[in-house]
């Protein structure tokens, strides 16, 4: 007899999100974290739009929005004094297909705290201290050791356990990447006094051969995200004394005006992406599938979405009677997305491309998958496997329609007469609009188009492989 349907090894953002979309669903799911607690640094700081949305969905946008902000223009510093500011992201327009169009900047503990909250607040929890040692599986359900000597059995487990993966490595899959920079780099959360925190301050090389420094006030904290190059070989020293001697020799603030460290890390940009995101009843999400630079602030965007892709393939089959099969288009569908984000995250790192619309994610679709079924004679803009956009048809807005874990039926100019509503599929029905025109949408419960028809056929047996 299985411990619990899903064991979650690992409790970041992935990790955490994956909890909360598989206890709203009421399936059965422990949450095991090797550290005593949840962790401690600002890391992954910026949410992307597209991460907004889903964030909305799982009930926590609110406490986003409140505990963090937007980002200040950076300003660069040259000798002391202020050399002009320099815009981080291009601009975007404003449009109605999404009600979050800019990065808001929450550093990771901060998001890692509030999902922890969503979580425990539906009945789920996280297991600190609780080491993964080794996985073996079989048919039926996967046995995870504990360095206590204990074990836990699930029918799944899910490796959201970060770019070092005990369980990726346990069930054998392999991770292909490269260096990014060959240079060594220190982030630390620290405070400092006499710099104001309007701009992201950048100081970039001097004459002299110093390295890049660049130092953002994190939003809702009293907290200053530092960021520094060093040479390759360096050996970097993450401690109080050795970020002064950095702030000092790279920018006109003196040792002392960094007042605390709060952490510390030194690291060498990377890029890699897992061979596969599945062994049997084993799946990868976040560091332990990809690992990218922090550049493009992909990391842990993509990590929250494919714990979204995920948990909801889990709760149709453990809950809803689909057949084992739809978890096939988990791996389809995210390892793509996933590699196309770290050739992103590379690129922004290396100054090829900028910051702009494809970082926000808002773009990404799934229309080569499997699970996506276009049967229109004539597809508009909207097709089976994008996202479904926002609009307000017939006084509502489809963002609020969508909230939850059930699929919609969007019929927009068309009949969905004869389909039967319930908790698990909601109908909206309204005049054509825009940007989807006329047609008949089935969105999935990740917000993403499954099935788009001109009339209802074929549409049951599309909702047959969900279980429905």
């Amino acid at each position: 007899m299985t411990d619990t349907d899903v064991l979650v090894v690992g409790a970041g953002p992935a990790g955490l999100t994956l909890g909360i979309d598989l206890a709203r669903r009421g399936v059965p799911a422990l949450v095991v974290e090797r550290a005593d607690g949840l962790f401690p640094g600002s890391r992954g700081k910026g949410l992307q739009p597209r991460t907004m949305e889903v964030f909305d969905d799982l009930g926590v946008l609110d406490a986003i929005r409140e505990a963090g902000g937007t980002y200040p223009v950076g300003m660069l510093w040259r000798d002391g004094r202020r050399a002009g500011e320099h815009l981080m992201f291009d601009p975007v327009e404003d449009g109605e297909d999404s009600p979050y169009t800019e990065p808001w900047m929450v550093p990771q503990w901060r998001t890692q705290r509030i999902l922890l909250e969503r979580l425990e607040e539906l009945g789920g929890k996280v297991a600190f201290g609780r080491e993964v040692t080794a996985v073996d599986q079989d048919e039926e359900e996967v046995t995870a050791r504990l360095a206590s000597g204990s074990t836990v059995r699930a029918r799944y487990a899910v490796a959201a356990d970060g770019g070092r993966s005990t369980v990726r490595r346990a069930v054998g899959i392999g991770m292909t990447g490269e260096e990014v920079d060959p240079y060594p780099t220190l982030v630390a959360d620290v405070r400092i006094a006499g710099l104001d925190r309007d701009n992201w301050h950048l100081f970039p090389p001097g004459d002299g051969g110093e390295g890049f420094l660049a130092i953002c006030p994190l939003a809702g904290t009293e907290d200053f995200q530092l960021v520094a190059r060093f040479a390759e070989g360096t050996d970097v020293d993450p401690t109080l004394d050795g970020i002064r001697r950095v702030v000092a020799a790279r920018s006109h603030l003196a040792p002392e005006d960094v007042t605390e460290v709060r952490w510390a890390s030194d690291f060498r940009p990377r890029a890699a992406l897992a061979d596969r995101f599945r062994a049997g009843r084993v799946f990868l999400t976040g560091d332990a599938a990809h690992v990218h630079s922090p550049a493009g602030g992909q990391g842990l965007n993509t990590s929250v979405q494919d714990a979204y892709n995920l948990g909801w393939k889990l709760g149709a089959v453990l809950r809803e009677g689909a057949d084992a099969a739809l978890l096939d288009t988990y791996e389809e569908e995210r390892r793509p997305v996933a590699e196309r984000m770290l050739g992103l995250s590379t690129a922004v790192h290396r100054g090829e491309v900028r910051r702009g619309a494809a970082t926000r994610q808002l773009g990404l679709s799934y229309r080569e998958s499997a699970l996506s079924r276009e049967t229109r004679q004539t597809p508009g803009p909207v097709r089976a496997g994008d996202r479904a956009p926002d609009a307000t048809v017939a006084g509502v807005r489809l963002f609020d329609a969508f909230r939850g874990p059930h699929l919609t039926l969007l019929a927009l100019g068309a009949d969905a007469s004869g389909v039967e509503e319930s908790a698990a599929l909601r109908v909206l029905s309204a005049p054509a609009c825009d940007p989807y025109g006329t047609g008949l949408f089935l969105v999935r419960p990740d917000g993403h188009v499954g099935w788009a028809g001109d009339t209802t056929a074929g549409l049951a047996d599309y909702l047959a492989r969900f279980g429905r």
